[in-house]
């Protein structure tokens, strides 16, 4: 059994995670949330006494930490007794802390891939340019990791294995679909981090298709679904972290995956890419200041933190799976239906954050207890599916399966 929690970030994703960890203490132990801003854990700590939220008599503190500096994390980690490690920091970060768990035996969960901030869409498969090359580290001292397991990456990438290895014979295509028909009555912002959303966005876009990459332009090619709940929905295809592991990991020829883009988004993003300000390259200004020109941008949009008290609709992500079962053609959508006014009402933050956050716990639990204690490093698709969206459907975010059988949900 693996105890105590360390969270490393401080915006709405880790909001969200010191709640459901405070609301399974009983499991998960005593619980730390530290970020560069210790004031904004200090909020993050506040929401979670002031809601009640912890289960049972419990510890949650919090703490300054640049998790750039692995001396420093190692000792906090040492220092709060924290077996297992939820990193919801900047991409940027999570070597880093992956370091400082290797150092320490600490568990180690994320949810997004490494980043380099001086490059974008680096070559495929993206984990093999960072976490993938831990591998052997990890096996060799035992330590868990358990890469990319938020809701897309994560929760989709065990809607691909559920498919996979239950609903199949053989697999020809995985499109993850990603629809916020949500609405946060700002001119334009971004819900999650607007340097790493953007980032996303303004390289290639690689699929796996054909069992070879593919690159494409953002916004290139498109594709339009009616779905549960929020109805008919254009979606883009994008490059995104799941595709990467999925393609190496699943005997799966086709994989993409594709988000949705109202009109105005396209539009601002365009002006704001044509104008040089979504470059991740430095320049210089007039008066000699170095600026890096999308740093900029994020820092005159909203945070998306703040967005959450006036959020209202629903979001849908899922799985369209096709393949063949017993010699039929066949297709399933597994997907979740999150409502944003929800998530506020139950822990102060959009439905954006909501979906990335609880699972993370969800996997937190499942280490703890022994489930998913790979003692190495893994993926989600890597991992049995089953305790882990059964976990889910108890904790906020039920699954739901559409097939030839009907819309139902899903059950253990």
């Amino acid at each position: 059994m693996k105890k105590n929690v360390l969270i490393i970030g401080g915006g709405g994703v880790a909001r969200v995670v010191a709640h459901k960890c405070a609301q399974h203490n009983d499991t998960l132990g005593n619980i730390a949330i530290a970020s560069r801003s210790v004031t904004k854990c200090d909020d993050i700590v506040a929401s979670v006494l002031d809601k009640g939220s912890l289960k049972i008599e419990g510890r949650i503190q919090a703490f300054a930490l640049d998790a750039l500096d692995v001396p420093a994390t190692v000792k906090l980690i040492q220092d709060t007794e924290s077996q297992i490690v939820i990193n919801v920091g900047s991409a940027f970060i999570n070597m880093s802390v992956l370091e400082a768990c290797i150092e320490t035996g600490a568990a180690y969960l994320d949810t997004a891939i490494h980043e380099d901030p001086t490059k974008i869409c680096e070559t495929p498969p993206w984990y093999a340019n960072y976490e993938w090359k831990r591998r052997d580290l990890c096996k060799d001292n035992g330590i868990t990791a358990i890469l990319g397991v938020g809701f897309d990456p994560g929760v989709v990438n065990a809607y691909a294995a559920l498919a996979y290895n239950d609903y199949f014979d053989s697999v020809s295509d995985i499109d993850i679909i990603d629809i916020n028909a949500g609405s946060h009555g700002k001119y334009f912002a971004t819900n999650f981090d607007p340097e790493i959303n953007f980032r996303e966005f303004t390289g290639r876009v690689y699929s796996w298709q054909n069992r070879a990459w593919q690159e494409n332009k953002m916004f290139e090619i498109s594709r339009t679904d009616d779905l549960p709940v929020v109805g008919t929905q254009t979606a883009y295809m994008t490059g995104h972290d799941e595709v990467h592991s999925i393609s190496q990991n699943l005997d799966v020829p086709n994989v993409r995956f594709w988000m949705g883009f109202g009109e105005h988004y396209i539009n601002v993003f365009t002006v704001l890419k044509s104008l040089g300000l979504l470059s991740e390259q430095p320049v210089k200004t007039a008066e000699g200041l170095d600026v890096v020109p999308l740093k900029v941008v994020k820092a005159v949009l909203p945070d998306p933190s703040s967005l959450a008290p006036d959020y209202t609709g629903k979001t849908c992500i899922g799985d369209v799976v096709k393949g063949l079962k017993d010699g039929k053609e066949k297709e399933v959508f597994i997907y979740n239906v999150a409502d944003h006014k929800d998530a506020y009402n139950e822990v102060g933050s959009q439905g954006i954050s909501y979906t990335a956050g609880v699972p993370p716990v969800a996997a937190a639990i499942l280490v703890a207890n022994g489930t998913w204690d790979a003692k190495e490093m893994r993926n989600v698709e890597q991992l049995d599916p089953k305790p882990f969206l059964g976990l889910l459907n108890d904790m906020g975010l039920p699954t739901r399966i559409k097939d030839e059988n009907g819309d139902r949900p899903f059950t253990l």
